[in-house]
């Protein structure tokens, strides 16, 4: 990667928790030719036994001090009525 490029890396995590809760986290990041991280977006899902749903979605980019910071967050909850 040459200066001035940049490169997204995703990671994604699965787990299933003792009650049966499923938690999805997705994290994409841009860095830099430095490996410098500029900017994020994770995207947490957690699905309980019932099938209620909250997934909360944080943007961050890297700010004047150096430190990511959140520049967006959403919150959606769905609850299974069924």
């Amino acid at each position: 990667m040459s200066e001035n490029e940049f490169e997204i890396v995703e990671v994604i995590t699965e787990i299933t928790d003792g009650e049966g809760n499923v938690i999805i986290d997705d994290l994409v990041t841009v860095v830099d030719s430095d490996g410098n991280v500029v900017a994020s977006d994770e995207t947490i899902i957690m699905q309980d036994a019932e099938g209620d749903i909250v997934i909360d979605e944080i943007v961050s980019v890297i700010g004047e001090n150096g430190e990511l910071e959140v520049v967006a967050e959403e919150i959606v909850v769905g609850l299974n009525e069924g």
